[in-house]
């Protein structure tokens, strides 16, 4: 282990905005695997492996043994929600895990789980109207009641650290205004109540202002305004953004650079998505939902860079449809319709019906956040964590840097950075050195 890396000692806190679906579906998941009865399926830095060296040295670690990550045990979990539900009333609501197979078992400890009153303003999600809200008169006034959170759950949870993930619903497009240019400017908005500073940001500021990691699991304007890049610069924080790649975004990343990898030509790439939980019903907002559609009609474009490759993809039609559908809850139900060409132009088609289950692919993405930011904090990693892409559909980057799609690149990018903090060689790939002794022999 890198003896630069502070070890992962004492209790690491998961602070999560939202005591919803996802957050549920975590924590009963991560007390079912701490329990012995079930495994962290889906979650690479708990069952992934990693390759070091030469592929002829077989060394395959799993990833938690590589890099010095917290344990299961050493988590304790904490939310914000605008509802008053304990985290068992909450996963029975939500629906997605089994009452008699998960919860009845671990209703005491779920139970313990109490929200804490949230930063809420329905005029950025219009489709909610909780009332666990924190009724203060400024911006700045909740941002300081949120550090106060913070400081208060570490404190009587004994806790060594902690991370922040926004779990909550998706809140209306907003673009950059000058109030999120400068960190100065941002404050002065705050003091305000400058609009343009949707609670997602406030939670952003609360999160960097007390040293704790953030990440952005919504299409939210929020950690990625240079406001913030500079506060986490300034606090030495590590940031990461935004919104979950689960369902059909995450068959795109992987389907996409296979088809661009033979040179086939993509027409068109319809997709159309029925959903019926609370995020269903939130996306039902057009301004919600162009917050969402912009997230997911980008990554094509890069992925596919038809300004490159004009013949195969200049005249691509990609379209993105979320229709809210009650009976199906969080089971999200998926359809794509691709239409591609072949050798000499012959037509060709692709059908995908994806029958995925939200929650369930974003639990163990929340979780490998939350310890690859704690591990990026313990490293000295500040500011934007580009190599944690894999896990968002709309990575967050540098000013001026495209943001990487391709998702076996971006693999390829997180397992480099880990072999890196680690003083191990990175791999290429490229496997010449192998023929070269070969013929050598």
């Amino acid at each position: 282990m890198n003896p630069e890396i502070k070890p992962a000692e004492g209790k690491l806190g998961i602070l999560t905005v939202g005591l919803g679906a996802v957050s549920t579906t975590l924590i009963a998941g991560v007390l079912a695997i701490r329990n012995g009865t079930d495994l962290p399926i889906g979650s690479y830095s708990q069952l992934g492996t990693i390759r070091l060296g030469k592929r002829t040295e077989h060394r395959n670690p799993l990833v938690k043994d590589f890099v010095p990550l917290a344990k299961m045990n050493d988590i304790v979990f904490g939310a914000w929600d605008i509802f008053e539900d304990n985290a068992y009333e909450s996963a029975i609501t939500a629906g997605v895990l089994d009452e008699h197979k998960h919860l009845h078992a671990l209703k005491t400890e779920l139970e313990q789980i109490k929200p804490m009153k949230a930063v809420f303003d329905a005029a950025y999600v219009r489709k909610l109207n909780g009332q666990h809200i924190k009724k203060l008169k400024t911006k700045m006034e909740q941002a300081e009641a949120l550090i106060e959170d913070i400081r208060t759950f570490k404190a009587t949870n004994n806790c060594e650290r902690t991370v922040m993930i926004w779990c909550a619903s998706t809140e209306i497009y907003i673009e950059q205004s000058p109030v999120h240019q400068t960190l100065e400017k941002f404050e002065e908005g705050l003091r305000n109540n400058d609009p343009a500073i949707a609670p997602s940001m406030i939670y952003t500021y609360a999160s960097l202002k007390s040293g704790v990691p953030f990440a952005n699991g919504a299409p939210n304007l929020s950690c990625d305004i240079p406001a913030m890049e500079e506060l986490a610069l300034l606090m030495n924080v590590p940031i990461a953004g935004k919104d979950f790649k689960t369902g059909q975004t995450l068959m795109k990343t992987i389907l996409a650079p296979g088809l661009k990898s033979r040179a086939l030509g993509i027409r068109g790439w319809f997709s159309t998505n029925i959903l019926g939980n609370r995020d269903g019903e939130v996306l039902d907002d057009p301004d919600s939902f162009k917050t969402k559609e912009v997230s997911k009609l980008s990554v094509l474009e890069n992925i596919l860079e038809p300004g490159l490759h004009p013949e195969l993809y200049r005249d691509l039609y990609h379209k993105v449809r979320i229709n809210y559908y009650p009976p199906h809850g969080d089971n999200k139900e998926s359809w794509d319709n691709i239409d591609i060409t072949g050798w000499l132009g012959y037509q060709m088609q692709i059908k995908i019906n994806f029958l995925c289950r939200d929650s369930i692919l974003a639990a163990p993405v929340v979780l490998d956040l939350a310890l690859f930011l704690d591990l990026a904090q313990r490293a000295k990693m500040s500011g934007i964590q580009e190599w944690l892409s894999f896990y968002f559909k709309s990575p967050q980057t540098a000013k001026g840097l495209p943001p990487q799609h391709d998702i076996f690149k971006q693999l390829m990018k997180l397992e480099n950075t880990l072999r890196h903090i680690q003083g191990e060689d990175l791999i290429t790939h490229l496997g010449l050195d192998y023929y070269e002794e070969f013929i050598e022999a």
